[in-house]
């Protein structure tokens, strides 16, 4: 192909000048002279300029061949690889572009535009790693304003106004023209509630165009779980360039959270049809397809979402206990809410995973987007995995006090309030101490109150977060047992007029955060210090333990297996001494002991479906029925699916103890399982609407036992019995 003689001295020109003007030109919102100069470098001869012009007219594939060419030709040019990782990094491929800014450091040791890649990388994924790396790539150039930017926005994730601010204006001072630095110093405005005029004209001036601003201040205010405000800024960005997919996806997801399902769905597929097909826009797209087959229930205050397998079963349990956490919190927080709670409850993990993409320090088990709450189905997660129940009231204490503070709360304080709230509902509930927990506290990794929501957004080591949360919980224990909950209440208020953790600790607390965390942490010292500070003799006779009951060493078992517990009572995780304790006293006939042991497993929030089974079975061996059906109604709360003897058993255990509401809903959960015998079941239920005075129904369920076993003699017996109106039961009913 013979090229004309304008193109080709002007790609001559571009290849001395390099690809700097045409960015530069975009950056300035000069889009069709940006366009033009891109399109000028597709004609040159080098495959990297060739690379940086398809790249700009967004010919992502072209584009990556240009670049595998020029690396080919160039295997020892760092710079290079770079920049064909960050082409992989804009493309949804950080695994690919971290390989290549690794091998680019190979050639060239702190190439500063392969550390800031990597720090990009770690910045995506809240990884610690990445101020870090930033730093180094400042270090290795102080020019390279990028880097400067991305610790600008570092900072402010990490609940640091005053550094990002800092960090911010070091960059305009490297480049009056930072445009990211000016996005994030009205980040910072915007999350104080005040204005960000100024850096918004400021930025307006340099580049109308600028959507990457506007969906910047956005991701900031997701951070801080302003979604309603984040929504705003995405239609901003959209309306500034109407192609930048990426903000469109992000408006979608968003709205998805704020309950707007209908225009998540057409943004996420207009994101999707023109090429911006990154995993969160592609799952949310399918997850926003498996709503439809989702079955809803709605009363006047809760709207609450099932997989429709498991809907009948579920209802019966989570909306009551919604409807109690709301009627609790209302008056506990003298707070009403405006509108409905909407729960979804996810029966797939991942369906659930893909509701909190792009969130820091999420917990795994649930998350509040304000009135909307999504979380796990028991069936999500392997039996007595957690605690449905602890985790719904959880995440009704975020909607709560979200709703009181307009979403101006610092992280610990609302994930810490919540955690409280688990074992304040119930002293079983919430999470039992972890090794890793225990290790934070004997090895000082607690962070000072006034940074601790650095523990949620970017952990420093593994499990970080988890701990985060213990610690926040036990905070706020401290403060409502120190000073009372109303104290609690006060703070969150303080919060919602802006003030910040240190403002807010010196005002209702009487004294400055160091002096806090030194009291606390005295106060957690006394509280675990024990359990820390033997927690390696427990490590070493836990192994010991396991291998003396491999042995069927019982008596040993049990004199050692109690040493052990005490060590470390809450640990009731896999190995833990009370199944080993139990096991010996069953080997040797002592069932009441083994009953002992079982009940304390209980009592400190053990979970395991079949150790509370083995509860139950044996607290009605020895003749304590009352005991049995409250270890089992505890199971509900655990994992109430796929058990159709759990419900047959606690149903016949109310009803001959007269709970007829409990059995009722026990004996309608069987039949929402679609059991195996159901004409049992639907002869069950119907005796219990009987016993309730609920004949109607009653009627319901005895022809629908009958339809399924017509010759059903109690069934036929308790039909006639309807039909005369005479519903006592006969010795022979009784006995089924």
């Amino acid at each position: 192909m013979r090229l004309p003689i304008a193109a080709l001295v002007m790609a001559a020109s571009l290849s001395a000048a390099g690809h700097e003007d045409c960015h530069r030109l975009l950056n300035s919102g000069k889009r069709a002279e940006a366009r033009t100069c891109y399109q000028q470098l597709t004609l040159t001869r080098d495959p990297y300029l060739r690379a940086e012009g398809l790249w700009g007219l967004v010919l992502y594939k072209d584009a990556n061949d240009q670049f595998r060419l020029a690396v080919d030709q160039a295997p020892k040019n760092p710079d290079y690889r770079v920049r064909w990782g960050r082409l992989f990094l804009e493309r949804f491929n950080p695994d690919d572009a971290g390989k290549l800014f690794t091998e680019a450091l190979a050639i060239k040791e702190n190439h500063p535009g392969a550390l800031l890649g990597l720090a990009l990388v770690a910045s995506d994924g809240f990884d610690a790693k990445a101020v870090e790396l930033a730093e180094k790539a400042l270090a290795a150039d102080p020019k390279l304003v990028e880097a400067q930017e991305l610790l600008a926005s570092l900072a402010l994730e990490d609940a640091n106004p005053a550094k990002a601010a800092e960090q911010a204006h070091k960059a305009l001072k490297i480049s009056p023209q930072a445009l990211d630095a000016l996005a994030i110093l009205a980040s910072v405005e915007i999350l104080a509630d005040r204005p960000g005029d100024q850096w918004l004209a400021r930025i307006a001036s340099l580049n109308p165009s600028y959507a990457r601003g506007h969906a910047l201040i956005a991701h900031h205010l997701v951070i801080n779980r302003r979604y309603k405000e984040a929504v705003d800024f995405y239609r901003r960005a959209i309306a500034a360039d109407p192609n930048f997919w990426e903000a469109r996806s992000k408006l979608g997801i968003n709205l998805l959270r704020l309950g707007q399902d209908q225009e998540a769905s057409q943004q996420l597929q207009m994101a999707f049809e023109n090429g911006y097909a990154d995993l969160p826009t592609k799952n949310t797209l399918r997850l926003i397809d498996k709503f439809k087959e989702m079955v809803t229930f709605k009363t006047e205050n809760t709207v609450v979402k099932f997989d429709p397998k498991e809907a009948q079963l579920l209802r019966l349990y989570f909306e009551e206990e919604l409807k109690k956490a709301i009627a609790t919190y209302e008056k506990k927080y003298k707070v009403k809410l405006a509108g409905p709670v909407q729960l979804e409850v996810y029966s797939n993990h991942d369906d659930f995973a893909v509701r909190t993409l792009g969130l820091p320090g999420v917990g795994i088990l649930g998350v509040a987007f304000g009135d909307v709450v999504a979380m796990d189905s028991p069936s999500g997660r392997r039996p007595g995995a957690f605690h449905w129940a602890s985790t719904l009231w959880h995440e009704l204490s975020h909607v709560f006090v979200l709703s009181a503070t307009r979403h101006r709360v610092p992280r610990w304080f609302t994930e810490g309030l919540a955690v409280h709230e688990e074992t304040a509902a119930s002293p079983d509930w919430g999470d039992r101490l972890t090794p890793d927990m225990i290790l934070a506290v004997r090895d000082k990794k607690l962070l000072p109150v006034a940074d601790l929501d650095r523990g949620f957004i970017r952990p420093s080591y593994p499990g970080q977060v988890p701990v985060s949360y213990f610690q926040a919980g036990r905070i706020c224990d401290y403060i409502a047992g120190r000073w009372g909950f109303d104290k609690l209440l006060g703070m969150m208020h303080s919060f919602a007029q802006r003030a910040t953790t240190a403002e807010v600790i010196e005002q209702h607390l009487g004294m400055k955060p160091d002096q806090f965390d030194k009291q606390f942490f005295a106060w957690l010292e006394n509280d675990v210090g024990k359990i820390a500070g033997a927690f390696d003799e427990w490590r070493k006779r836990a192994r010991a333990l396991a291998e003396l009951a491999k042995a069927g060493k019982h008596d040993e078992v049990i004199q050692e297996g109690t040493q052990v517990r005490d060590l470390f009572p809450e640990y009731v995780e896999a190995a833990n001494a009370y199944e080993f304790i139990v096991e010996a006293h069953l080997a040797k006939g002592d069932k009441p002991k083994a009953v002992q042991v079982l009940e304390h497993y209980s009592k400190v929030g053990g979970r395991s479906p079949e150790m509370l089974k083995k509860l139950a079975t044996l607290q009605q061996q020895l003749g304590k029925p009352t005991d049995a059906a409250a270890t089992l109604n505890r199971l509900n709360y655990i994992y109430p699916v796929n058990d159709e003897d759990l419900h047959r058993r606690l149903g016949d255990l109310w009803f001959s103890q007269g709970n007829i509401h409990g059995a009722i809903r026990e004996y309608q959960a069987l039949v929402a399982m679609n059991p195996q015998d159901k004409a049992t079941a639907h002869y069950n239920l119907a005796r219990a609407f009987v016993a309730a005075k609920q004949n109607d129904k009653a009627k319901i369920h005895v022809l629908e036992a009958l339809e399924t076993a017509k010759g059903y003699r109690p069934a036929l017996q308790l039909l006639l019995q309807l039909h005369d109106g005479n519903t006592q039961e006969t010795p022979q009913q009784k006995r089924k």
